[in-house]
């Protein structure tokens, strides 16, 4: 029997179950997603997947973590594609970065799901350990002043509103008000995404 083989299979459905998460968690939250339905995106029966989580609460949290090291994967493109290493020119490329990871509506969501659903003792902690690790990040690599770093994830708050609703397509006052200046993407169309 080739135990290595096993394990690279065990950890690579691992991988399938929890992007599979990051999309259903992102379509129904928390507390509307099944493992089921976890199970039936990834094409894996509901049982495996409990073996490899045994609730629903740790597949959220794994979704979670996932969510974020991808945030951080992204903040460091950006940082590293920009010319402008001056704390202002590293947080503006990080932005950007950010912007366009946003447009995978599922990852921002599922950011919106877990706050909605931090009164679960587990969902609290992976979202605080989540913006602890992104704060840390932001704040090691761009070396900005702590304002800046505060009007950066403020900045990155309202970019999360504006896109959940989708304000940059709102022909009205507020949203021209609300979106003017603003770095944004055309959303992705996912399996979250209604096709129109």
């Amino acid at each position: 029997m080739n135990t290595e083989r096993i394990l690279s299979t065990a950890q690579d459905r691992r991988g399938i179950v929890v992007a599979s998460a990051i999309a259903t968690f992102a379509r129904h939250g928390f507390r509307g997603t099944r493992i089921a339905d976890v199970a039936e995106h990834a094409g894996i029966s509901p049982a495996y997947v409990s073996k490899l989580f045994s609730s629903k609460e740790r597949l959220f949290v794994a979704a979670l973590d996932l969510c974020y090291t991808r945030i951080i994967e992204a903040l460091e493109r950006g940082a590293e594609q920009t010319e402008d290493v001056s704390p202002s020119g590293l947080l503006a490329a990080m932005a950007g970065a950010y912007a366009q990871l946003i447009a995978d509506r599922d990852l921002m969501m599922l950011q919106v799901h877990a706050q909605a659903a931090t009164d679960q003792p587990a969902v609290a902690e992976a979202v605080r350990h989540g913006i602890g690790r992104v704060t840390d990040y932001v704040a090691s690599r761009s070396g900005a002043e702590v304002a800046d770093i505060q009007y950066f994830f403020a900045y990155g708050q309202l970019c999360h509103l504006l896109t959940s609703v989708d304000a940059f397509s709102v022909d009205a006052p507020w949203a021209t008000l609300l979106t003017t200046g603003l770095r944004h993407a055309q959303p992705l169309r996912t399996a979250t995404t209604p096709q129109g």
